[in-house]
């Protein structure tokens, strides 16, 4: 069974759900989809980091 973050919701959906362009996913686990917002801001940071390196060289 698949595990998807649901940014309408705000919540972890097992299977069927909302529409796949509202969630993130999917995921293995139910603790993998409860991380996602997680994550995906910890990457953010890192490629702005980064991104501003390259900028101020």
């Amino acid at each position: 069974m698949d595990f998807w973050w649901c940014l309408k919701h705000g919540t972890v959906e097992e299977g069927d759900g909302c529409p796949n362009n509202e969630r993130m996913g999917p995921y293995e686990s139910r603790e993998r989809a409860a991380g996602a917002l997680q994550r995906a801001a910890e990457r953010t940071a890192a490629e702005d980091a980064r991104d501003k390196a390259e900028d101020d060289w």
